[in-house]
């Protein structure tokens, strides 16, 4: 067995750890070809990733042209410790950006109670756009299983 596919996660470890997390790497594709990578807050639906954005972010124009994304979640300080999925995808645009504002929400307040969160959510969601990324391909990593 290769190195590539020693370290690779199964199944549950790579939804395990897109659960647990709470921000993730976003890649899209700037109009010169260039990537744009931002760090984002972000949900799950039915073990997709989905994150909003305003309007008229740059990730929002780039993927109006392009829904080519790239999203990462990593973990890990040193080498012998480092985790990560990295989801290569097309970012759908939702019509309805209100309930991923709030798994959104949820992740960067926890423990906070929705009643709470949905005047937030319900605000700024007035202003955003959500997007669901269906992938293509994962790739994934856990350095602790080279020892």
């Amino acid at each position: 067995m290769n190195q590539r596919a020693r370290i690779a996660m199964p199944d549950d470890e790579v939804t395990a750890l897109l659960e647990r997390a709470r921000k993730l790497q976003l890649a899209t594709i700037n109009p010169d070809g260039t990537p744009h990578l931002v760090t984002m807050f972000y949900g799950l639906d039915k073990g997709r990733i989905t994150f909003w954005t305003y309007a008229k972010s740059q990730k929002a124009r780039n993927l109006a042209r392009d829904p080519r994304v790239s999203c990462l979640v990593e973990t890990g300080d040193d080498y012998a410790d480092l985790r990560g999925v990295l989801v290569y995808g097309e970012a759908a645009r939702l019509d309805d950006p209100m309930e991923v504002g709030l798994a959104v929400a949820r992740r960067m307040t926890p423990g906070v109670a929705d009643d709470l969160l949905r005047p937030y959510v319900e605000q700024t969601g007035r202003k955003r756009f959500a997007y669901v990324v269906e992938p293509g391909r994962v790739v994934s990593w856990d350095h602790r299983r080279l020892t």
